[in-house]
């Protein structure tokens, strides 16, 4: 799906650093199932929050890391990540089991840049390592993980702004559309979901039409549409 970039767009990437960074692993997402082009596959993310300060929410930018599949085969992108992140590759008992919860408040060290695909800025990033410093970023206790923000089987809507591409990789599982991920949806189908689906969805409140409702609610003010 292709926007165009407006004005009241809420999406702030993580600046782009001259050098490394210092930064702490703050969450290990849980499973998402994505389209990628090898076909639908679980992923799930790494969230960092960095030492580079947001100073119009005050608080510090966090910055996602690419999609990884459960797997430590030799090949997987996880696998070559944690190999940078850790400074070492895992021992043969990791191999055999790795509790990935384990690496939450690690320090590394992190350069970010910046990617500019259909007129929007991603921060991506580009290099990571171990902290070895005697003195590593700790969390600054304002961000709230992922799984914590679950209530009642709806997704809490937070205040802090971040570079989580979740509306991009909820299902739809109404109309045409069903079974796709939101950001493989056209415009006009999107337009459509918006403008004939979300009032209704909103004004029910059904439990199964809360994440879709929700990835419409914020599509709709990115796109300068009307607040629900």
């Amino acid at each position: 799906m292709k926007l165009s970039e407006k004005k009241n767009s809420n999406f702030t990437p993580h600046p782009e650093t001259e050098g490394t960074i210092k930064a702490v692993l703050v969450d290990v997402t849980e499973l998402k199932k994505r389209m990628t082009q090898y076909g639908e596959k679980d992923e799930f993310r790494l969230v960092f929050e960095t030492e580079v300060m947001d100073e119009e929410n005050d608080r510090r930018f966090c910055i996602w890391s690419r999609g990884y599949t459960p797997s430590l085969n030799e090949k997987a992108a996880l696998r070559k990540d944690l190999k940078k992140l850790m400074g070492r590759d895992l021992t043969s008992l990791e191999l055999d089991e790795f509790d990935l919860e384990a690496l939450i408040g690690h320090g590394v060290k992190l350069i970010i840049q910046h990617e500019t695909k259909d007129d929007r800025t991603y921060a991506n990033i580009s290099f990571m390592s171990p902290d070895r410093d005697k003195t590593t970023l700790k969390p600054s206790g304002k961000y709230t993980r992922i799984r914590d923000r679950e209530v009642d089987g709806a997704t809490q809507q937070s205040e802090e702004k971040s570079e989580d591409p979740s509306w991009e990789l909820v299902q739809v599982h109404i109309g045409k559309y069903k079974g796709k991920l939101l950001g493989e949806v056209d415009e006009a189908g999107v337009a459509t979901l918006i403008e004939k689906w979300l009032p209704k969805a909103v004004a029910d409140g059904k439990p199964e039409d809360a994440a879709l409702a929700a990835a419409l609610t914020e599509l709709s003010a990115l796109i300068g549409g009307d607040d629900y």
